[in-house]
């Protein structure tokens, strides 16, 4: 599906990404609009002059829609941690001849003479705390930063976090359930990026390090808790993938189990593939042992590759509901492993996910479930 979207006499085609035939996904939402609008209405009234040399930094573009529109107003940078997302706004960028955009993670330094930047509010705070610190220290001071969500998810304490670490804050009047800040940057605010978060985990002699935008930051959670577990020792294991790997607990754990497997670990967050090799580096005695990347899914693994599988797949992207990504998932995961090779899911218990497996796996059986979780396992 490609949804067109209209504003003050403009018109893009959109896609979400990944998307199947029958879904229907907007690529934007009122958030968008909104703050496109605002935008358009600012340059009108003289308020806001765009200057061609001078970057437009865009933070948390989810399909590309703010990339779209600004791309041929200046240098834009898009800044995200979401390779996902990346794809679908150089997917989109190209499906509207439009001109190329810079994308980088949100690793990665911020141009330091930004004009305008406009940012879509993470649900994490910690990466939201991450990325306006990262601000402060690179914007100049006539730099107009305005940032969008739905107005449920702009609270007192979202505003007070603008404060404190980017600059004084205010916030506009809801219109279709979204909302606006604006915040003009205060040098004098400027401060050394947060220390990133480390903890241990002693009854498997882990210390894990978690960047801002990695799940389950402070602690081991527990549906990680119940898959390690169950996760083989085999010396027949050549090649193990950690499939949405997170700080990639699940993959070191399997790489000690399994010494002479090579283990890849994958995930769609740059944070996540950060977190996971430093934790290779601070956790195994050869740290080569395993492999850190971005992908969507496996896309980009080849097939008939891999001996064994473990996934504990999401089932939300950002704020929508889905089982796509689960699909993706078992579909890849069947096409990147060998004959034999097996695939360990563990997912809540409501989601069903042995239905799906059986209609892709030869068999499938359930190796271990408690109150909240069921691990299944299907061998191809």
């Amino acid at each position: 599906m490609k949804p067109e979207l209209t504003l003050h006499g403009r018109s893009l085609q959109l896609q979400r990404y990944p998307v199947r035939n029958r879904e229907t996904l907007q690529a934007w939402d009122a958030a968008d609009e909104y703050l496109i609008n605002q935008v358009e209405a600012m340059k009108e009234a003289k308020q806001l002059s765009l200057n061609s040399e001078r970057p437009i930094v865009i933070l948390n573009d989810s399909f590309g829609t703010l990339a779209c529109w600004f791309a041929e107003q200046g240098p834009v940078v898009s800044s995200g941690d979401s390779y996902i997302a990346r794809k679908a706004g150089e997917a989109n960028l190209a499906e509207n001849n439009l001109p190329a955009v810079t994308f980088t993670d949100c690793l990665a330094a911020l141009p330091e003479n930004s004009q305008l930047v406009l940012i879509k509010l993470p649900k994490n705070n910690r990466l939201l705390i991450w990325q306006l610190t990262q601000l402060c220290a690179a914007l100049p001071d006539d730099c107009t930063v305005i940032a969008a969500a739905k107005a449920k998810e702009i609270h007192t304490s979202t505003l007070k976090l603008f404060e404190k670490h980017l600059g004084p804050t205010t916030t506009s009047l809801a219109v279709k359930k979204a909302r606006l800040i604006f915040c003009q940057p205060d040098k004098s605010l400027a401060a050394q990026l947060p220390a990133v978060q480390r903890w241990e985990v002693p009854e498997y002699n882990l210390t894990l390090t978690n960047h801002a935008n990695v799940f389950s930051g402070e602690s081991l959670d527990i549906g990680a808790r119940l898959l390690l577990q169950h996760i083989p020792q085999d010396p027949a294991l050549k090649h193990i993938i950690d499939l949405g790997c997170g700080n990639g607990v699940i993959g070191l754990h399997a790489a000690r189990l399994n010494p002479e497997a090579s283990v890849t670990c994958v995930d769609e967050s740059y944070m996540a593939a950060a977190s996971c090799r430093e934790n290779a580096d601070l956790n195994l005695t050869n740290n080569k042992q395993l492999t850190a990347k971005v992908d969507n899914c496996l896309e980009s693994m080849v097939n008939d590759e891999a001996d064994l599988v473990l996934c504990n797949p999401p089932f939300h992207q950002q704020n929508t509901i889905t089982d796509h990504i689960a699909w993706q998932m078992f579909c890849d995961a069947k096409r990147c492993l060998r004959r034999h090779g097996r695939l360990i899911v563990i997912g809540n218990r409501h989601l069903g996910y042995d239905g799906k497996l059986k209609r892709l796996f030869a068999k499938v059986h359930q190796i271990a479930q408690n109150n909240k979780f069921v691990v299944y396992q299907a061998e191809k």
